[in-house]
């Protein structure tokens, strides 16, 4: 692992973003939070053997967080081995939803302000090629994508070889816990192009 770790720092493709191993761990988070007034009486020890609920994962989070502000890259095996780790849940596909959708909602709010505001306010003919270029970046930088158009919809196109969390979808793929994973896009790519006025 600590190979794995040194040669990614000499190698970019094997970096990932750290906010997609944040909204990951957010996601499970949010996903084992006590529901209601019922599961909050449980005892630590008890909501404790809850992944999301775990001190590691609370850490894991600051740690990811601090990554975030420093633009501080990930080890790519480290997230693979967290792709895996949700992959084998039951919830899997849900939490890798919620993942997407934070992810999207997060990459959204780093567009400036004023640009966020003439998406929504300026002509629809104005506004499009400008939320565009956004979505365009956004895919590319946080889902190791790129945004092609089929007609009036969009998808994004997913280069196995050299897309990171292409990467972690096939390796999840290859651990047989089916295709839960590719709800990260699925779920990211649709809020994105909600919040841009895409959809």
């Amino acid at each position: 692992m600590a190979s794995l770790a040194e040669s990614s720092l000499e190698d970019e493709s094997s970096t990932v973003d750290p906010l997609i191993p944040l909204t990951l761990l957010q996601a499970v988070r949010d996903a084992d939070r006590p529901q209601g007034e019922a599961e909050a009486e449980y005892v630590p020890e008890l909501l404790n053997k809850r992944l999301g609920t775990t001190d590691t994962v609370y850490a894991q989070i600051r740690r990811y967080g601090d990554a975030v502000k420093r633009k501080q890259q990930i080890p790519f095996a480290e997230v693979v081995a967290l792709s895996r780790l949700i992959g084998r849940r039951p919830d899997a596909e849900r939490v890798f939803a919620i993942a997407g959708e934070i992810a999207a909602r997060a990459a959204y709010a780093q567009i400036s302000g004023p640009v966020r505001g003439l998406v929504h306010v300026l002509p629809r003919i104005a506004a499009r090629p400008m939320a565009r270029r956004q979505a365009r970046k956004i895919v590319h930088r946080y889902f190791g994508a790129t945004l092609e158009r089929y007609g009036a919809d969009f998808r994004m196109k997913l280069p196995s070889a050299r897309a990171v969390t292409a990467r972690i979808h096939t390796v999840s793929a290859s651990a047989t816990i089916g295709d839960t994973a590719s709800s990260y896009y699925d779920a990211g790519l649709h809020e994105l192009l909600t919040l841009l006025a895409l959809n």
